[in-house]
């Protein structure tokens, strides 16, 4: 937004100017800018699902709930006794078999070796228990 008044070299003549006026293209460009903003749609991140309506009835019995606890030394008790490993795949595998499947409450110490307590997990998902999770 400047202006060349030129050189001042006392002649009348004006001089070329070299340079380019940039300022009417700039707002050109705002303008665009502007009119591009206003006309893209606004990008919506939602979903569309089909939820059911009303509240599921609660069930008519109550689940079975088997407690598994792990020891600092690796000893399995399921629900208070102690278990080997073949016996407790023998129990997963019967379990699995039941059409109400019931549940199992794995609950490790703090100090029990991460590798027992997912030996446990991973032979509960192999034998097919789908009701089993780790509690406090």
């Amino acid at each position: 937004m400047g202006m060349n008044v030129g050189s001042g070299s006392g002649s009348g003549d004006m001089e070329v100017m070299g340079e380019m006026n940039t300022t009417p293209l700039i707002d050109v460009m705002l303008v665009l800018l502007v009119m591009l903003i206003i006309t893209i749609p606004v990008q919506l991140h939602s979903i569309d699902t089909d939820n059911p309506v009303g509240n599921p009835p609660p069930p008519l019995t109550e689940p079975v709930v088997h407690r598994l606890d792990i020891d600092e030394a690796g000893a399995i008790y399921m629900d208070g006794v102690v278990i080997d490993q073949n016996a407790l795949e023998a129990a997963f595998i019967g379990y699995a078999k039941q059409a109400n499947q019931p549940e199992v409450h794995i609950k490790p110490r703090k100090a029990t070796p991460y590798r027992t307590v997912a030996m446990v997990m991973a032979l509960a998902q192999r034998t097919g228990v789908t009701k089993f999770g780790l509690v406090e």
